[in-house]
């Protein structure tokens, strides 16, 4: 460096220091990650996240409250707990005596009720402030006693957490915190309660092995650190090299332990949603049965009734364009026909319809219901972008859809994976069946994939098992199912998603237990003979009506794309709500039988 240039840098700083000198204490905030001053109010006001870089500095847990709940809502919960050392740890007592005060807390846990946009929850909130958010006896008490009273008042609990895992000081009996929560957690659940975890900075140990990852519904913010053994203890144990950004919320969500990352300024919003999900009161069958199933049953005629009146509300609109009663009349007379149409395409002219550019599962969401939010993962090993799923609204009725996923170029098609399934995509499709179980969602399923991906890792993973699994559970999950193939339903791969109350099919859909190409090449030794092929598996949506194998061919006058969609998922949403006021009004035990004997038959 140039003598002058030295001397400029010196001036520039000896400016900046005496600047700073007349800067009232506070007023700026340095950011520790880009070295930025920012305005202390910005900062505050941006929820404590850096505006030059955007690294999400911790909140407090009254600062996490503020934030998320109506204001002046929140009551807290058991503050005067007594602190034991039962380690005999030297210090341990003073210590805790010292951080009360510091902080203000009386644990790593705040506990209690709130209100978020006018909707009752309870509360669980971590601070790393205090011995690093440990998990201590009476962390763990305060968390088990508000999960209880969660369950008692049939309440929806939401628990942030930041974590540096159990408590050394207090030994194993740190360590039975993870059981007594979890198992708290267990009756929670069995009550038909909604748990949500929000996994933020950082959350790691016993925490994360315990209540951390056991919502129904996994959220995080960005960049934050969710492990077992953190980076540090891996390490130094078995001396391997991480990859970059390993354990952070985006490895997680990549590897399908968590449903979404959530930005701190949406985090409200998010949670406001999704408790409006899941508002019907569900009735707290483990203590009063006879209660339990009056409240139930109540519950199930309430939502009938409002299908009953979305169905009244499309049917006027319906009016309005066109004569109902004439197009109900002329599409079942033509369902019902048996004989061939003159004008009925070849078997492999349907085959290549279904295989062309179609709408996709995701355009049949946004066409049908509102709200989507999709949710990822199996919670096992990844997600896959073959099947999306989540919870959406139909006509303000809380549903789950789930369906294969093609892309709409060749990019999209690949990360897609051409709509072809590993096991991890059917293991989140059965994650999100029994979780519309629990809380009596109807699922709406819809199925375009030319058949099951039978890569060697999908081998490896259990491909077979998870196909086995799906149609194995979805024989006896109590709630409506409805099963839509779209496009291709191609084999097992289709079939894990259609074990269902009634099947449906796109009129231009097509369902098989092989592709044309390969029944040829297995029956005929010659792939070349597809289209003979085609026409001899009876594949095409009229040949599965006249086989029984569906109950409805949805018309798509005369092909369904983005001319005539709007008219083809209006018809779709008036059979759809005529579906669910049949099959919610049935108990569990006749859904089940039905769908037994729905296949049964063949």
């Amino acid at each position: 460096m140039r003598l002058k240039d030295v001397f400029k840098k010196q001036k520039n700083t000896f400016d900046a220091v005496q600047t700073m000198a007349y800067v009232p204490d506070g007023l700026f905030t340095r950011c520790q990650y880009c070295q930025e001053m920012i305005l202390t109010e910005d900062f505050e006001k941006n929820q404590h996240i850096c505006p030059k870089c955007g690294h999400l500095y911790a909140l407090n847990a009254y600062e996490r409250i503020a934030q998320i709940t109506d204001e002046g809502s929140f009551t807290e919960w058991d503050t005067q707990l007594e602190q034991k050392d039962y380690c005999e740890c030297a210090g341990y007592l003073d210590k805790l005596s010292d951080l009360q005060k510091q902080t203000g807390l009386d644990e790593a846990v705040i506990t209690g009720s709130a209100m978020i946009d006018g909707r009752q929850v309870v509360l669980g909130i971590c601070d790393t402030r205090f011995l690093m958010g440990s998990m201590g006896s009476v962390f763990g008490e305060k968390l088990t006693r508000a999960i209880e009273k969660a369950t008692t008042e049939n309440l929806p609990l939401i628990i942030f957490t930041c974590s540096g895992g159990a408590r050394m000081q207090e030994g194993i009996r740190s360590l039975m915190q993870m059981a007594k929560i979890s198992a708290a957690l267990k009756k929670h659940s069995d009550a038909g309660n909604l748990y949500i975890t929000v996994l933020t900075h950082p959350t790691t140990g016993g925490v994360t092995a315990s209540f951390a990852m056991l919502g129904d519904i996994i959220l995080a913010e960005p960049q934050a650190l969710i492990g077992f053994a953190g980076p540090r203890v891996i390490r130094q144990t078995i001396r391997q090299e991480l990859p970059e950004g390993f354990q952070r919320s985006e490895f997680l969500l990549e590897h399908g332990f968590i449903d979404a990352i959530v930005q701190r300024w949406d985090m409200k919003q998010t949670l406001s949603r999704l408790l409006k999900m899941h508002q019907t009161p569900k009735a707290n069958i483990g203590t009063d049965l006879n209660t339990g199933m009056k409240e139930s049953l109540k519950n199930k005629e309430k939502a009938v009734a409002f299908v009953k009146r979305y169905l009244k509300y499309l049917d006027e609109i319906y009016a309005k364009k066109i004569d109902i009663a004439q197009e109900d009349a002329e599409i079942e007379a033509w369902q019902t026909t048996r004989e061939n149409s003159e004008n009925e395409r070849t078997a492999w002219e349907e085959v290549e319809l279904a295989r062309s550019s179609r709408p996709s599962t995701r355009d049949y969401i946004s066409y049908l219901t509102k709200n989507f939010f999709a949710c990822s993962g199996d919670r096992l090993f990844g997600d896959d972008g073959a099947i999306i799923g989540g919870i959406a609204m139909f006509g303000g009725t809380p549903v789950t859809v789930i369906g294969h996923q093609k892309g709409a170029n060749t990019t999209e098609n690949i990360t897609r994976n051409f709509g072809m399934a590993n096991p991890e995509g059917y293991r989140k499709a059965l994650r999100l069946m029994k979780q519309a179980e629990k809380f009596h969602r109807p699922i709406l399923l819809f199925v375009d994939t030319p058949g099951a991906f039978c890569g060697i890792g999908a081998e490896e993973r259990g491909q077979g098992e998870a196909i086995a699994r799906n149609l194995y559970e979805m024989a006896t999950i109590r709630t409506p199912i409805l099963s839509i193939i779209t496009g291709e339903g191609g084999s097992g791969g289709a079939l894990a998603l259609a074990v269902a109350d009634e099947v449906w099919a796109m009129q231009h859909a097509v369902y098989s237990v092989l592709s044309p190409e390969g029944y040829a090449s297995i029956l005929w030794k010659d792939g070349t003979r597809a289209k003979e092929a085609a026409a001899q598996m009876k594949m095409t949506a009229r040949d599965l009506k006249r086989l029984e194998i569906i109950e409805r061919i949805i018309p798509e006058f005369p092909v369904v794309g983005k001319e005539n969609i709007n008219h083809i998922t209006f018809y779709m949403k008036r059979k759809i709500a005529e579906f669910l006021i049949e099959y919610m009004e049935k108990d569990d035990v006749q859904l089940i039988e039905n769908r037994y004997n729905r296949f049964r038959k063949f």
